[in-house]
């Protein structure tokens, strides 16, 4: 998300931040730059004009003229309006309330809400340490409750089954008396939804919503949309109490207008962003790491986050523990890094959040390195249990098995081999320097030109404690 508006402004602020002083010319002009490139993002009319308005009066006033580094004190103005027209920072969802706490997922059809309500529940179990029971009141699409009951298994949460013969009132209300049973803090409501806003859609979701009276109830919208989702969600918040919204397929939005205009258009805060299908990839938005992600300046609390709730620290501190004492790293090793990181999102989805990439955006492609990462796993997958501890024995024919085995050829083979060799050694920095030191030095050698500035390599530092 953003990719286009990120590498849009940060052409405007490399002009901007070689100017000795800012005069009242220069910032107009950065600002032109600015506005074309948010509309160019699908950014709503009404909310470029108003964020223009406050970056320019901050920017012609003192703050910019007194600063020692004009050019720096203009963007982080931006950074803060940015953040300010996302909503200032990130808003739980309340569960101050006698449990169930209900939420209800509200949208339109193909926006993902039956997903979204599965990557909820597994959100909540996991890292809000609640008990969540799932149900759908989708009673046009049987297809539905399938789907969710399914996810619900997958995740691991309680499901309430339901069928399209029973009124979605009725469901709902005998989901809250078997949810009380269970003493489960949460239930999450999967509602119908329609191909475009009409009157009959809106009283039954209306009807509904007075009866369930839930805590919380989340418009799911699909990112691609662009200005049309905020105009989308300005029609649901005319027609329910909304308490916030979540923001579907922002992996394929490469614009970012919906993020940035919908705060501003229906007043409702973008509690959640999925990107992906995976059920685990669903995460708190925060407006302040989402501008300093448009500005390339990454978004390591988010990566620390996610590192600690994905990673498995036995493993990484296991990890850490046999490098620093023997200095010893095989294949297996290897392997097990290659998957902690596919668990992180992969390089994709560390990409936008790591410092520096939007610098080095033309030089990398988090395709190209995903590509690479599964084809490095693959032949690791092909070896033997022996040749992945003692890679050395590794030679002529056991290459060709192995490249057979993964569908790859020798030469791949070889390369990874020279990759792994590299490796070791940087691994014997670990009894001097620590991971940290480690990582720094292994930047360079990481698949798919991942390394250098604002690289993997930066992810020593952010890795949980086990790890250093």
């Amino acid at each position: 998300m953003f990719d286009n508006l990120s590498e849009r402004l940060n052409k405007t602020f490399k002009s901007i931040t070689g100017q000795g002083r800012l005069t009242e010319s220069n910032i107009k002009e950065a600002l032109r730059d600015v506005r074309r490139a948010l509309l160019e993002a699908d950014v709503a009319l009404p909310v470029v004009k108003s964020f223009i308005e406050r970056v320019q009066q901050r920017a012609i006033g003192q703050e910019v003229s007194t600063s020692l580094n004009p050019g720096q004190a203009f963007i982080k103005i931006v950074r803060e309006e940015l953040a300010q027209t996302m909503g200032s920072e990130n808003e739980g969802l309340n569960f101050n309330v006698e449990p169930p706490a209900v939420i209800m997922m509200a949208g339109l059809q193909g926006a993902g809400k039956t997903t979204t309500a599965a990557k909820l529940a597994k959100y909540l179990k996991e890292r809000e340490k609640k008990k969540v029971m799932v149900v759908s009141a989708d009673v046009y699409r049987p297809a539905a409750i399938q789907q969710l009951e399914t996810l619900a298994e997958q995740v691991g949460v309680d499901f309430f089954p339901s069928s399209a013969d029973e009124n979605p009132v009725d469901i709902v209300n005998r989901a809250k008396q078997e949810a009380r049973k269970r003493f489960d803090d949460v239930l999450i409501v999967d509602t119908a939804g329609r191909l475009h806003i009409d009157e009959e859609m809106m009283q039954e979701i209306k009807a509904l919503n007075e009866a369930v009276k839930p805590i919380e109830t989340l418009f799911v919208v699909d990112a691609m949309t662009g200005q049309d989702a905020a105009n989308t969600a300005k029609a649901f918040h005319e027609a329910l109490p909304l308490t916030g919204v979540v923001l579907t397929k922002t992996d394929g939005d490469a614009r970012g207008g919906a993020a940035l205009s919908i705060r501003e258009i229906t007043g409702k805060p973008i509690k959640f962003i999925g990107a992906g299908e995976k059920v685990d990839a669903l995460e708190p938005f925060h407006p302040d790491r989402m501008a300093g992600r448009i500005l390339g300046m990454g978004d390591v609390l988010s990566l620390i986050e996610e590192a600690e709730a994905k990673i498995d620290q036995k493993k990484a501190k296991k990890f850490a523990q046999k490098v620093q004492k023997t200095g010893q790293f095989d294949l297996e090793d290897f392997l097990e890094q290659l998957q902690q990181i596919q668990n992180m999102g992969g390089v994709g989805g560390l990409m936008g959040k790591l410092p520096g990439m939007g610098q080095i955006k033309e030089q990398i492609s988090g395709e190209a390195a995903e590509k690479e990462f599964k084809k490095l796993q693959a032949i690791i997958q092909s070896m033997t249990p022996q040749e992945r501890r003692h890679p050395a024995i590794i030679k002529g024919s056991r290459k060709k098995r192995i490249a057979m085995g993964s569908g790859t050829k020798v030469q791949d083979i070889n390369k990874l081999m020279k990759q792994f060799t590299q490796m070791q050694k940087m691994m014997k920095k670990m009894k001097k320097g620590g991971m940290k030191n480690m990582m720094r030095g292994l930047a360079g050698k990481l698949p798919g030109g991942m390394g250098g500035a604002g690289g993997l390599g930066g992810l020593g530092g952010m890795l949980p404690p086990g790890m250093k």
